[in-house]
């Protein structure tokens, strides 16, 4: 349990930090959750968000492909 202080500063309790993998110092996301929320590293955030839109890209290309293919 953390208190949250006048500054809406928290402390992230030992055992959440060495779950998660936070060393001081790194930079963590609040990612928004049909529960509520949850914290993750930044890079991991920004390494699994960089993979969605590579998956798009490469669906995006699919599709012009396939309607190129068509139109053909």
């Amino acid at each position: 349990m953390s208190k949250v202080t006048k500054k809406y500063q928290v402390t992230i309790p030992k055992s959440v930090r060495e779950h998660i993998g936070i060393k001081a110092g790194e930079r963590i996301a609040f990612v928004k959750t049909e529960d509520g929320y949850k914290i993750v590293k930044l890079d991991k955030f920004i390494e699994e968000n960089t993979k969605i839109l590579e998956d798009i890209d490469k669906t995006i290309e699919e599709m012009k492909e396939a309607i190129g293919r068509k139109i053909r």
